[in-house]
């Protein structure tokens, strides 16, 4: 479950959404419907499908959020797409929650996992030749900062605080 004191709208969508997305008319409602002027939050089940459609929201959400700096937009999708990919891949959770929230010079990127696994992933160099185990790193090289922290119901959220200055 998300956090009681998060606060803002709540977009969950169900496996048949996600995998007909763009396709079905509540899949396109959804992102019509897209929450403006507010922190937002994307319930998605475990999927690798998952991650292109909440870049696709977090770019929506963006928008309505006047969040023109390209290095700031390239990077929170870059964030998105590494901590819900280290999510479906490393944990045992059946869904997983995107959150964003902009103050006036920071965005700030959560992915919650349910956990499931005693596994604790951290940012570490590897050899150009590794298919894996960058991810971390370049989350930590596109963020000002990076953090975890364990929920009460075991699972774990990986945050990333973005720079909308430059």
């Amino acid at each position: 479950m998300l956090p009681t004191a998060w606060s803002g709208a709540q977009i969950a969508l169900s496996p048949h959404e996600i995998e007909q997305w763009p396709k079905t008319a509540s899949a396109r409602a959804r992102a019509d419907d897209r929450p403006t002027r507010q922190p937002v939050s994307f319930r998605v089940p475990a999927l690798s499908r998952a991650v292109p459609v909440c870049r696709h929201l977090a770019r929506l959400w963006m928008d309505s959020e006047d969040i023109s700096n390209d290095g700031a937009q390239c990077a929170a999708l870059l964030v998105i797409s590494e901590l819900m990919t280290n999510a479906i891949v490393h944990t045992n959770s059946i869904s997983i929650a995107c959150r964003l929230r902009k103050d006036s010079d920071w965005l700030l990127v959560e992915v919650q996992d349910e956990g499931g696994t005693s596994f604790v992933p951290h940012p570490h160099r590897v050899g150009n030749a590794n298919e894996y185990g960058r991810g971390l790193m370049v989350v930590a090289q596109s963020a000002q900062a990076l953090g975890t922290r364990l929920e009460t119901d075991g699972g774990r959220t990986f945050w990333a605080r973005i720079s909308l200055t430059g």
